[in-house]
């Protein structure tokens, strides 16, 4: 195969901090091995679309401490169709990349892949906060999201104590309560509820009752959007024990702010190792963070596995919230 000359990038879905040094990462190390970056804007909808531009290292100085993305991002249902990945392909062409790097979560490795299938080389860098991607212990984004989410719960329980009342707190994970457990844990929440495990709310609503005769003056609980709402777990105290609760819902203040130290280094080393394995004609896959070490996967390992919680943690959280 002859060398690679021009690169396509993009990322895609919802952003994450982490993903600026990614793409610097990747500018460096291709400006390293004499190969040009053609990055598209607002992910696959840029690609459709064509908005394009040669990226250099002047693009890519003073990013490394910015959250979100400079490239831009967006969620682009036209692309689950034939005809969309076919332009897509054109333009790919046009633009003489000889391969795609798509820095992104689940729903956009499925768009990679489906490209891949017809022909083009691409590799994938995990990036959401809710860490649900098989094959990355980190996800980019997730270490940062988690101390966001710590910072906030740390001020709730000030309020929560002079008060003594009950905080619910709900955050993103939709199908992973990952972000749920590990704030559970680092924040000493006294319970967390999450999609992977069954949970008794009037065996929760005991506890508290108890804690509150015992002389405990605030609780804190938090909710993973996909086990519920925080709305329908204060509900359900109420009317199980009478327990009067106040509500945050978190929501997008998880995605944004300055990366952390680990989420920089992460982001710097999938973005050049992406590179490295894209010009050893490696497709279909993705880079991911594995036991300290950036190790590749394919995408149908990816979609064919489900991420797990390590028992132990959640072992952990349970014993913790006693």
């Amino acid at each position: 195969m002859p060398k690679m000359k021009k690169i396509g990038l993009l990322t895609s879905g919802g952003d994450s901090p982490g993903i600026n040094p990614c793409i610097r990462a990747v500018v460096h190390e291709a400006v390293q091995q004499n190969v040009k970056v053609v990055a598209f804007k607002r992910g696959f909808a840029g690609l459709l679309d064509n908005d394009c531009f040669e990226m250099v290292l002047n693009d890519v100085s003073g990013i490394i401490q910015k959250g979100g993305t400079i490239l831009l991002t967006s969620r682009c249902e036209e692309f689950k169709y034939e005809e969309a990945q076919k332009e897509a392909i054109n333009n790919l062409i046009k633009n003489e990349c000889d391969g795609l790097i798509v820095i992104g979560g689940d729903g956009s490795f499925r768009g990679a892949c489906a490209i891949a299938d017809r022909g083009v080389q691409v590799v994938g860098i995990p990036a959401t906060i809710d860490n649900d991607i098989y094959g990355a212990d980190m996800a980019l984004g997730t270490d940062t999201a988690m101390n966001s989410i710590i910072e906030v719960i740390d001020k709730i329980k000030d309020t929560a104590s002079s008060h003594e009342r009950t905080f619910i707190i709900e955050t993103m994970g939709r199908n992973s309560g990952y972000l749920a457990l590990m704030s559970g844990i680092a924040t000493g929440a006294e319970a967390v509820l999450i999609p992977e495990v069954r949970y008794d709310l009037e065996k929760i609503a005991l506890r508290i009752k108890n804690r509150y005769k015992q002389g405990k003056i605030s609780n804190i609980i938090i909710v993973a959007e996909g086990a519920a709402t925080a709305y329908h777990v204060g509900r359900q105290l109420s009317k199980i024990a009478g327990i009067i609760s106040k509500i945050t819902v978190l929501g997008h203040i998880q995605r944004g702010g300055s990366p952390s130290a680990f989420d920089r280094v992460l982001g710097s080393r999938l973005g050049s190792t992406a590179v490295l394995h894209l010009l050893k004609d490696k497709t279909s896959c993705m880079v991911g963070l594995v036991k300290g070490d950036i190790k590749v996967s394919s995408f149908d390992t990816v979609f064919n596995n489900k991420k797990e919680l390590g028992p132990s943690l959640i072992k952990l959280a349970e014993v913790l919230g006693k």
